[in-house]
């Protein structure tokens, strides 16, 4: 466990919590920029965004972090620096488990016909 990180659970979310903070990160920042192209990787993967539920979704964004995390250590490792294996192993495990339960497979999105798509325009 790293110096200063509290492992403590609170019942109620921080003064500084704001729902869709992620929709209002700086896209310009690197790690911003890296969790949205997973998220929108995740999300087509998945048939499209407007094909998915809440929860669905909420999964996604977690894996994207998840993923990045993972990342992390790995680059660390690559890097010749020494990496907490539990942390790395519970995080890939974690990941493994929402990739399972979003599908791993990629889902088809639906396409209208040529005429459908001469009749709404």
């Amino acid at each position: 466990m790293a110096r200063g990180v509290s492992t403590k659970l609170t019942a109620t979310l921080p003064d500084t919590y704001r729902a869709g903070w992620l929709d209002k990160l700086d896209k310009r920042t690197k790690v911003a920029k890296a969790i949205m192209q997973r998220i929108a990787a995740l999300t087509s993967d998945a048939g499209g965004a407007d094909r998915l539920s809440h929860a669905r979704m909420s999964l996604i964004r977690r894996a994207a972090f998840l993923e990045a995390i993972c990342e992390s250590h790995e680059l660390q490792l690559a890097g010749g620096q020494e990496i907490n294996v539990g942390a790395y192993t519970q995080s890939l495990n974690s990941l493994l488990g929402l990739y399972r339960l979003l599908g791993i497979e990629r889902v088809a999105r639906s396409v209208q016909s040529l005429r459908e798509h001469m009749l709404v325009s």
